[in-house]
């Protein structure tokens, strides 16, 4: 789980987005990273809003506990998850 580091605000999830996808899935690990399908477009930041969305769904935390710290307008972003520890995640069924 490479993607998964620690942050001083809780945990940060390096990720890959695949935007206009035909279903919002997690694809798997790929380079260092989560991959993640969106039916989103990449526009208006549409994307981004439902990479919040869908990771605060898999995690079960609020919307509001989740950042794009890094990466807003491309692929590859850092979203950090506020108040999750490194152990909250130890073992999360990513795939």
């Amino acid at each position: 789980m490479d993607f998964v580091l620690r942050d001083p605000r809780g945990v940060r999830l390096e990720v890959t987005v695949v935007p206009k996808a035909s279903r919002n899935a997690v694809l798997g690990e790929y380079q260092g990273r989560l991959k993640i399908a969106l039916t989103a477009p990449p526009v208006d930041g549409q994307a981004n809003e439902a990479l919040i969305e869908f990771l605060a769904k898999l995690v079960h935390v609020p919307k509001r506990d989740l950042f794009i710290v890094r990466g807003s307008k491309g692929k590859r972003k850092s979203v950090v998850i506020v108040g999750k520890t490194l152990a909250d995640l130890q073992g999360f069924q990513w795939i």
